[in-house]
């Protein structure tokens, strides 16, 4: 009877050992399947940052056309601000000096804007040689108003920046018909806007100068 006994204990027992192991294995299955889970959770988090900041800055679709419009108002604002420029300790009319300071408030933040829409496009910020620009002034224009003072430079310079004002009203008209871009269909209608106005304004500048 004894020995019965004993062999009964060390069955169960044995059999209890089994169980807990089979148990042991089990939990360790379920912890490295919870960080499996976690791991994937951890790398889904990290990854959708980085999908974020390679938007592009101009959100949405875009075509040939606004790429250009970017491409080539950017060095027309360019020339814009340099023309501006040259009114420190040249210009004298009040009127002038308006103007200068809207053009300088308003086309550098623009020129950063299409530079963004540019790098985020993947595309470079020159459209390159063989693409002329309207309005854009001659090295000899600019060596002209460079040269004047007071009076003079107040007539060149509104005659100058209306040619120019109006070469950039005319790109804008056409982003508006041919770009598929919303932000910078809206930007080619502020330069419109703006520019449209600055013109008249300047008009008005000569008529009395």
């Amino acid at each position: 009877m004894r020995t019965l006994l004993n062999r009964t204990t060390r069955t169960l027992g044995l059999a209890g050992a089994v169980t807990a192991t089979a148990l042991l294995l089990a939990a360790c299955g379920d912890d490295d399947a919870m960080s499996g889970m976690d791991h994937g959770g951890a790398t889904a988090s990290a990854t959708a940052p980085a999908a974020s900041s390679a938007a592009p800055s101009a959100s949405g679709a875009f075509n040939d056309a606004d790429v250009m419009f970017a491409q080539m108002m950017i060095p027309h604002h360019e020339q814009a601000l340099e023309m501006a420029k040259l009114a420190d300790g040249r210009a004298e009319d009040d009127g002038v000096k308006k103007i200068v300071a809207a053009v300088e408030k308003a086309q550098d933040p623009e020129i950063q804007k299409m530079k963004a829409w540019l790098k985020g496009w993947g595309k470079p910020e020159s459209a390159g040689t063989g693409h002329a620009m309207a309005g854009m002034m001659s090295e000899q224009d600019m060596k002209n108003l460079a040269a004047a003072k007071g009076g003079d430079f107040d007539r060149t310079f509104a005659e100058l920046m209306i040619a120019h004002h109006e070469g950039a009203v005319e790109m804008a008209k056409d982003e508006q018909q041919n770009g598929a871009n919303a932000e910078a269909k809206a930007l080619a209608g502020e330069v419109v806007r703006a520019q449209t106005a600055e013109i008249a304004e300047l008009r008005t500048i000569l008529d009395r100068l």
